[in-house]
This record gives structure tokens, sequence and C-alpha cells, in this order.
């Protein structure tokens, strides 16, 4: 995925599920129409964990399935809707064109599991999170994308 130096970075450790809801609801309050957050990392690391968090944090009262199935949930919450993408099970680009991701950020914002899957369709301003276990079971991220998501930091 791209990365450019000059843009915002950040690395943080988040310790529990608390710290997760944090950087939730920082990633949420940048989110706006044809915003893209890729969520990357390896299997079991925290992703839909993570963007539960930030659906919770714009308002989403009901539990948020995990989208490895259907592959993508849409919510319409009150000021953005925003569709979370899990692009595990993608084998080939034409399954990609069926998802809709290109509609998807015209009329809201995504949040996009495994987004290397579709890197071609993410725009340049994508929010990367990079998600890693650490030694301690704590999850070490990585956050780099624009510079407006400096002030959400």
């Amino acid at each position: 995925m791209r990365h450019n130096p000059s843009e915002f970075h950040r690395n943080l450790v988040l310790k529990d599920l608390v710290a997760t809801g944090a950087l939730g609801a920082q990633i949420a309050a940048g989110l706006r129409r044809g915003t893209a957050v890729a969520l990357d990392g390896e299997l079991g690391v925290g992703k839909t964990a993570l963007a539960r968090a930030i659906l919770a944090a714009r308002g989403l009262k009901e539990a948020a399935p995990s989208p490895s199935f259907s592959l993508v949930q849409v919510y319409d919450l009150p000021d953005l809707t925003i569709s979370h993408f899990d692009l595990y099970r993608i084998e080939q680009d034409s399954e990609l064109a069926e998802l809709g991701i290109e509609d998807a950020l015209d009329s809201g914002a995504v949040l996009i599991e495994w987004p290397q899957r579709a890197s071609d369709l993410l725009p340049d301003d994508t929010l990367i999170v990079q998600l890693v276990t650490g030694s301690q079971g704590e999850r070490r991220v990585e956050l780099t994308g624009p510079t407006r998501w400096t002030e959400f930091f």
C-alpha cells in the first residue's frame, strides 16, 4: 500500500479493549464522506474489534456483525453511511467490482479489512491502520495517511 513519509504518521500501543475503543473514537471523529480506512494486519489481530469501536463511536447502538461471510455490512448512521468490507475471501478482481467500494466511497465512508486485495481502488488519502500483535499480547498500531488526521491524534 502507498505511504508518503511527509504525511500523517503515528505509532501507538493498545493494551486492552478500552484503548481500542479510544482509538476507534479518534478515527470515527475524522470520518466523512469519501474517507477510506484500511485496517491491515494478520488474522486475529483486532481489525474487526477496531471497526466495531469506530462504528460504536459514530453512534451504532446494536452489535456489528463481522462481514467475513457477507463481505460487506452497511450502516446508515445519523450523519454518515459507513460500509464495512472484509476482503479476506476475495480471490479475483471481478469480485471487487461487484462489492461496490467506489459507490460506497461516493455515498459515505468505508472501513476495509484486508485492504491489500483492493489497493487499486483505495483513494490516495486513505488512512492506513497497520495492526501487529506485540510480544506481551498488546496491539501495536502504525497509522499513516493524509495530514488532516493530525487534528484527531
